[in-house]
């Protein structure tokens, strides 16, 4: 009996010791959740995973095993970079550029770059500039204001083979804003306002003319009536407007020229 009992207490004592061994381990463990937007990279001392984390709930072991989640949603980056364009005019330019990690491609990218910030700092935001200036460089000020969308191509296409290359997903860029130089600025202005004088002193110089010409047409149209009427008109019309317009009574002094009408024949 007593055997018996010493037996029970040992198996007792490994049952406590395995409950807390699991107790403990589970206590050890971390959880990490990889989100909807994001990718998970195993880390296993010191070593990334081959293969991304897809979204989901994952348990590791501190000191063995860890996870790091990237960001692979798309990303909005404004950036603000100067450059002289070809006829020496210094220009900053503010561009926002939408990015994102390729999801297949996040161990490769997190192994050789980092994080999205990482890449933000070291890809992004270096080559955005670097292509600013190169596009740039290929206008005058005055070209580059007039053709913004050519420079947004220009730049369209140089970002989607450089972030390509790393990575990256590029989706689009817009151009914020331009900012010229105060010299080049007050040149186009004077400009601006000599180009709107000459189109009112031009829009002026055709109102005349046309003014000119309406006053030619009417005094040709008078002409014109008077020479019809001088042509129509003979000595019974005038002697049968007299009539027309005679009251029926006689001047009181007759003389040369007092009757209203002559040669009435009776």
């Amino acid at each position: 009996m007593k055997q018996s009992s010493k037996g029970n207490k040992v198996k007792f004592l490994v049952m406590v010791l395995a409950v807390m061994a699991i107790v403990g381990a589970v206590f050890m463990c971390g959880c990490s959740i990889v989100g909807p937007g994001e990718r998970g990279v195993r880390i296993s001392l010191g070593k990334a995973s081959d293969e991304p984390k897809q979204p989901g709930a994952y348990l590791w072991f501190p000191f063995l095993l860890g996870m790091a989640k990237v960001d692979v949603q798309i990303q909005k980056t404004e950036i603000t970079a100067s450059a002289a364009s070809q006829d020496m005019q210094e220009i900053t330019t503010t561009v926002a550029v939408n990015w994102s990690l390729d999801p297949s491609r996040t161990v490769d990218t997190y192994k050789t770059i980092g994080d999205e910030r990482d890449v933000l700092e070291r890809i992004v935001i270096p080559a955005v500039n670097e292509i600013l200036k190169s596009a740039t460089a290929k206008r005058t000020a005055e070209q580059i204001l007039k053709q913004r969308m050519e420079l947004k191509a220009d730049i369209d296409d140089g970002l989607k083979v450089r972030l390509a290359k790393h990575g990256l997903n590029f989706n689009d860029v817009s151009i914020v804003h331009l900012e010229f130089s105060k010299q080049f600025t007050e040149a186009i202005e004077e400009k601006q306002i000599a180009e709107q004088k000459s189109q009112q002193a031009h829009y002026e110089a055709e109102k005349a003319i046309q003014d000119a010409k309406a006053e030619v047409n009417r005094a040709q149209g008078q002409a014109e009536s008077q020479r019809l009427i001088k042509q129509t008109i003979t000595t019974e019309i005038l002697q049968q407007r007299a009539i027309e317009k005679w009251d029926g009574k006689f001047p009181q002094v007759m003389g040369s020229g007092a009757l209203p009408f002559i040669n009435l024949k009776l």
